[in-house]
Parts: structure tokens; C-alpha cells; sequence
């Protein structure tokens, strides 16, 4: 088990856990904890958001306090704003709370139990809705958010690996009953997709996750390309320079302009109407006005402008 975090974690004098009490995140802070004895710190987020969250808290409590392992709880308040995702409210939560229970633990990163059925689940997922490369490079192993770097040592491991290993040691776990809940997508992928997949093809997880790679690569070379095609254009972008790219370079470039300076991914449909904007604007009264993500994309004099909804 302990060969899977090395990667992610050698450098690190504290290593951080994200431990859910689940059993990926229970193999995951087990290795770590045999590799690296007196380096290892559990981070618990309490997401307040059904009845069973208290249990696993307790759970955490009890397992941390067999083991000797420290662990660190923050409770958060995950619930979403009107036009937001659960999903995305619960994650940005979750995310935020781990990165500031690292810092005050003295870690400089976070170790985290996603493994290759969830890498499997988010490409299927991202082809489900015509999703671009950024969508279907899926999971990175290594990211930063909320100032604070996150590693995923497991992408390459099986679910079931990790439960054979737990229930073979007699480790405890908890299931966290929202992940047979049918209403998500991503449940229904699990429940439904996955075990189509696996009976097609069997062993396909490796596959995908060869696919999620060369997804990502690519994506590393566009976002090349659009740092090349903004030296040119200035940041913001001035329109007149934009018209001298091909459309498709356009808008890989306005897509990394959004993405690096407003967080911003813009839909397909707002990203075309606004490369036909930059086309048409040839006079100088030509007016640029078009929704994009929580704020709005528009022409301030020669150049482009993202403006946040206040």
C-alpha cells in the first residue's frame, strides 16, 4: 500500500490525509500512516449535510484514536446557493476546509483517496455532456486549490483492490449512503454504466485512464498555444489581434484568457456567439455584450473585458 503514496508525499515533512472514514480514504491514510509513522495527519470535513454525518465523525474519532494517528475536524456549511450545484457547493467547501486544516497542521500538501473507478466514472461522466479535453483529461494526479497543493496517489488503483486490502487487514470503514442515491449522474454511472463496461470490456479502468492522460496532455499543449496567442493579443485580449488567429485558435485562447483570470469556463454555445461578435466587429460603435459564466464578456474600447455579476 505505501508504494501508492510515495509519489505524492516524499517530500512533504507533515502529510495531510483527506479521510472520510470511507474505504478509499481509509486504505489511502492506513499507507500513509504505515510509510510515514509520525508524519501523518487526518483531515475530517463534517458537511452537515444528512443524518449520517455525525457517525462518520465518530467513526473518524475512533479510528484515528486506535490507530495513533492525529486527526483534525472542521465542520462546514455545505449547502448551495440558488443556481448552484449541491455537488459543486458541497466540493468547494470540502476543499477550502482541507486546504486551511493543512496549513495549520504544517502540511504543504493534501493526500487525497479518488482512485481509478472514480477516474472512470468523471471521463464517463464528461462524455455524457459533450464535455471538451479539460473535461475528459478527468482527474489530475497533482493540482493546487485554495493555496494549497492536492495530490491523488490511487488514480491507477481499482476500488475493489482497496476494499480486498481493507477487509483482509480487518480495517473498519463506513459507506456513505448518498452514493446509492440514483438521482445523481454519477451514481446512476456507477450503478448501471460501470458494470456494462466491465462486462464488455473487462480490465477497462487502465484504459480510461490512459484516455484521461492523453486528454490531458493535449490540453497542456493548447494551453501552450493560447499562452503563445495572449503574448500576441495582450491580456486582455485587443479584438483587432484576435481576427488575425483562425477561429479555432481564437477561442482556445479566449477559453485560457477566462479560465487563468476569472476562473470562468464558458459554454459552447455563449463561446461561438462571442467568436462571431469578435468576426463581426470591423467598426468602432460595434458592440460586444454576451453572458458568460456569473459575469458577462464585453467591448471595452480595442480590447475585451470579462466583468463579474455584482
Amino acid at each position: 500500500m505505501a508504494r501508492w503514496c510515495d509519489r505524492c508525499a516524499s517530500n512533504l515533512t507533515t502529510v495531510a490525509v483527506a479521510y472520510s472514514a470511507g474505504a478509499d480514504s481509509t486504505a489511502l491514510l492506513l499507507a500513509a500512516h504505515r510509510r510515514w509513522p509520525a508524519r501523518v495527519v487526518a483531515l475530517h470535513v463534517h458537511h452537515g449535510l444528512h443524518a449520517a454525518a455525525d457517525g462518520f465523525e465518530s467513526h473518524a474519532r475512533r479510528f484515528c484514536g486506535l490507530h495513533g494517528i492525529e486527526l483534525r475536524v472542521d465542520r462546514v456549511n455545505a449547502a448551495h446557493d440558488a443556481g448552484q450545484s449541491p455537488e459543486d457547493a458541497a466540493r468547494l467547501a470540502r476543499y477550502a476546509a482541507l486546504a486551511s486544516m493543512a496549513r495549520d497542521a504544517g502540511a504543504d500538501g493534501v493526500l487525497l483517496g479518488q482512485h481509478a473507478d472514480d477516474q472512470a466514472e468523471t471521463l464517463l461522466l464528461a462524455l455524457s455532456r459533450g464535455a471538451g479535453l479539460p473535461g475528459l483529461a478527468s482527474m489530475p494526479e497533482f493540482f493546487e486549490r485554495a493555496g494549497m497543493r492536492f495530490g491523488r496517489p490511487l488514480l491507477d488503483v481499482p476500488a475493489s483492490e482497496l476494499r480486498a486490502w481493507l477487509l483482509a487487514q480487518g480495517h473498519a470503514f463506513v459507506d456513505d449512503p448518498t452514493n446509492t442515491d440514483e438521482r445523481f449522474t454519477r451514481n446512476r454511472i456507477r450503478a448501471v454504466l460501470m458494470p456494462a463496461w466491465d462486462a464488455c470490456f473487462p480490465g477497462f479502468r487502465p484504459m480510461l485512464a490512459r484516455s484521461a492522460r492523453h486528454a490531458a496532455q493535449a490540453q497542456r499543449l493548447l494551453d501552450e498555444l493560447a499562452a503563445f496567442d495572449l503574448a500576441h493579443t495582450g491580456m486582455p485580449p485587443k479584438i483587432a489581434r484576435l481576427q488575425s488567429l483562425s477561429r479555432d485558435r481564437q477561442a482556445n485562447a479566449v477559453r485560457y484568457w477566462l479560465r487563468i483570470s476569472a476562473a470562468v469556463a464558458p459554454a459552447t454555445a455563449q463561446l461561438d456567439e462571442l467568436l462571431d461578435q469578435i468576426s463581426a466587429c470591423t467598426t468602432r460603435g460595434h458592440r460586444i455584450h454576451i453572458k458568460m459564466g456569473p459575469g458577462h464578456v464585453a467591448r471595452e474600447g480595442e480590447h475585451l473585458q470579462y466583468t463579474p455579476t455584482l
